[in-house]
């Protein structure tokens, strides 16, 4: 699987952004997914997670109520919708694929990330 994110850019705080990654291969549908971040000085953490099927996600505390993951599997397309950004959202954002649930922790596929999409919020 092979991925490309994209959709980052400036925005005020408050503001809204989409991100999207386009997976290639036929085993994209198959694997739970998800979104890491890396801001500056800091380690990549996980953002959002969504099962193969999307019947259940999870988010970091931090984006609760403010962040929507999504996939259509029919394009091999996954979302991240963005609300009420706040400046402490601005990293480095990374496409996740071919993961997998233990419980309700996500573990990530290794060896297939997006190039990352740059977010920055301004205050």
């Amino acid at each position: 699987v092979q991925l490309v994110d994209s959709g980052g850019g400036l925005v005020q705080a408050g503001g809204s952004l989409r991100l999207s990654c386009a997976a290639s291969g036929s085993t994209f549908s198959i694997n739970a997914v998800a979104w890491f971040r890396q801001g500056p000085g800091k380690q990549r953490e996980l953002v959002a997670a969504i099962t193969s099927a999307g019947t259940r996600t999870n988010y970091a505390d931090s984006v609760k109520g403010r962040f929507t993951i999504s996939r259509d599997n029919a394009k091999n397309m996954m979302y991240l919708q963005m609300n009420n950004l706040k400046p402490e959202d601005t990293a480095v954002y990374y496409c996740n694929a071919g993961g997998y649930y233990i419980g309700t922790d996500y573990y990530p596929g290794y060896d297939y990330w997006g190039q990352g999409t740059q977010v920055a919020v301004s205050s």
